[in-house]
């Protein structure tokens, strides 16, 4: 199968507004679940009061949340399927300046430095484009996350040593929840990476935290640490936006990775309440949007 990159830069700039505006149907289902479960007053409140949010904006077709965020694009390519990868960048990057400049949408991005804003969302090394393969025949997928800067503000790393333990992950994660409270608009997700390097360690969590709810690690050893966490975390009592109650995450996700005999890194990166992604896939029978 042969990708036209005008179709992807397109479907780059449809996912940018998409995600920006539709919450994808397994968080909806997971604010479903936590207000069944709160017993504090004021976080039922709360939750009612995201719940009602997403409604309106959804319903006039505005933005779930001010936040355009740091745009981030996972490109899986499957057997079979012919492209020229720098087009492939150059199309995204173009779709993503595109939804900002036509639709229009507030740029977050700004130069490091000089703080500049060029209004486009991109700039150095932005869009974020992650590339990988799947076994899946003529098939193209695009993930879109636009990661706002009240979850990626609350990042962190340690790097571990074997012999604090399976202890020393999870005496880690439960102090950055409660060292971000309130700051991540909770109930987040909690992206855990445990192991390889420091940077693909980093880079596990980010994936953890932006897997669908309802997913499980493929690791048992990371999938029962998932459930472990989870419910460590919500006895920690932050609840939604930090005031109190028992819904602090929707849940805890962590993705593994092999390391060096001598280390164990742990790394945490937490998405907010407004959890949001979308995607499109590329086959032989067209575009196909989805979350």
């Amino acid at each position: 199968m042969r990708v036209d990159v005008g179709q992807v830069e397109e479907a780059a700039k449809q996912l940018y507004i998409r995600a920006l505006k539709l919450l994808p149907p397994d968080v909806k289902r997971g604010f479903d679940a936590l207000a069944r479960a709160e017993t504090d007053a004021t976080a039922q409140g709360i939750l009612g009061v995201m719940v009602r949010n997403i409604a309106v904006a959804e319903a006039t077709d505005n933005l779930l949340c001010q936040d355009t965020g740091i745009p981030i694009y996972n490109v899986t390519i499957g057997r079979g399927v012919e492209v020229d990868g720098v087009a492939l960048k150059e199309a995204i990057r173009r779709g993503c300046e595109r939804a900002t400049r036509e639709h229009p949408l507030r740029s977050s991005v700004v130069h490091p430095v000089t703080r500049r804003n060029e209004h486009t969302s991109c700039g150095r090394g932005v869009p974020v484009i992650h590339f990988d393969f799947s076994g899946a025949p003529d098939t193209l997928a695009i993930e879109m996350v636009p990661k706002g800067s009240g979850s990626e503000n609350n990042s962190w790393l340690r790097m571990a040593i074997p012999a604090e333990g399976v202890a020393a992950i999870k005496a880690f994660v439960v102090d950055c929840v409660l060292d971000a409270g309130g700051k991540t608009c909770p109930p987040t997700i909690v992206g855990v990476g445990v192991g390889g390097t420091a940077d693909l360690c980093v880079h596990l969590a980010k994936v953890a935290a932006t897997r669908p709810l309802g997913s499980r690690c493929e690791d048992p050893e990371g999938a029962q640490l998932e459930a472990e966490l989870t419910a460590a975390v919500n006895r920690l009592g932050v609840g939604p936006q930090g005031l109190g109650g028992d819904s602090t995450a929707f849940a805890v996700h962590v993705e593994t990775a092999a390391t060096h005999i001598t280390m164990n890194p742990v790394a945490v990166n937490m998405q907010c309440h407004s959890a949001r992604r979308a995607r499109a896939t590329f086959t032989p029978a067209g575009v196909e949007y989805g979350f």
